[in-house]
């Protein structure tokens, strides 16, 4: 015969809006990951990245005229785990972050984040990703029009065993690209045959990762107005007919297969002495083929960028 104090505790079911934690009740509550070796699940070995991926929040960047800018932001922020540890307090990444959100973010602002990652965290290295959409003002080629340009851009930080940071901005920027090909082919045809053939162009895009220099810096409105200096025929914002006319002539004048693009941009690139490494990749979107055209290359920096991109699908979107 069960006795009353054999028979189980029946749990209330109820939500006290009152309770108040105690810093004692709050030391009581377990911790699982820092339970030790014992209750490691799997494999005893170290893990490069951990965290947490796509948390956002409002940001403030400086704008290209110098005013303040608040932009949603999506961050991922991770960390390297010790073989003999079992976890990281996941929610520290985020409260570690939000400290800093009032500041006027830069790479700079990174190397600070950086440092106290490891120091509350425990690890020997740490990383962050700050992806946004930047608005920039465009003039139109002949009318004067101007609308908002986005360019999408990463802040990337990384700190190492050593404390040493590497400050990086991905960069992505539209533009058109007209073949070669099929412009001389098309004046064959008007040439030779009297017969009307348009060249075909398609929106391509390059990515540009650049690693900056320790002590300097380097806005995106510089790494804007490098890829136009390189490219020329950005995607317009705001057209007339004029506007029309006119990209029609700056794609004739500029036509470009995917590895001139790639070319093209390397050789801005190179001349910039805030950028100590770099990558290129460029997506042409093929209107002729049902794929598309690609193109890597980078500086060739020891420890560096290296050619192994494969998310070509990413720049579609």
């Amino acid at each position: 015969m069960d006795t009353q104090s054999d028979k189980p505790h029946e749990l209330r079911r109820e939500y006290d809006p009152n309770f108040v934690v105690t810093p004692a009740y709050r030391d009581s509550l377990p911790d699982v990951q820092n339970s030790g070796l014992g209750a490691l699940e799997g494999a005893r070995v170290p893990i490069l990245q951990v965290g947490i991926s796509g948390f956002r929040l409002p940001l403030s960047y400086v704008g290209p005229d110098g005013e303040d800018l608040s932009i949603e932001t999506s961050v991922t922020g991770t960390v390297s785990l010790d073989a003999d540890k079992k976890g990281i307090n996941m929610s520290r990444i985020i409260r570690i972050f939000y400290e800093y959100k009032d500041e006027t973010f830069s790479p700079e602002v990174l190397g600070k984040i950086l440092t106290h990652y490891k120091q509350k965290l425990g690890s020997q290295e740490a990383r962050i990703k700050a992806n946004f959409s930047y608005p920039m003002l465009q003039e139109s080629l002949r009318s004067g029009l101007q609308g908002f340009q986005f360019y999408d851009c990463c802040f990337e930080g990384i700190i190492d065993c050593a404390d040493r940071v590497r400050k990086i901005i991905h960069f992505d920027f539209v533009y058109s690209s007209a073949c070669p090909c099929a412009s001389e082919l098309s004046e064959h045809a008007r040439e030779e045959r009297n017969l009307l053939a348009i060249p075909h162009s398609q929106r391509s895009k390059s990515k540009i990762s650049v690693e900056v220099h320790p002590d300097k810096e380097i806005s995106l409105l510089d790494l804007r107005d490098l890829c136009i200096n390189a490219l020329s025929t950005e995607t317009q914002v705001m057209v007339r007919r004029e506007d029309e006319q006119a990209f029609a002539e700056l794609n004739g004048a500029k036509v470009k297969f995917v590895e001139d693009a790639a070319r093209l941009l390397y050789a801005q690139l190179i001349e910039e002495g805030r950028i100590i490494d770099f990558r290129v990749v460029c997506s042409h979107f093929e209107s002729l083929h049902s794929h598309d055209a690609v193109a890597v290359l980078c500086r060739g920096v020891d420890g560096g960028f290296r050619a192994e991109f494969d998310d070509f699908s990413h720049l579609n979107t």
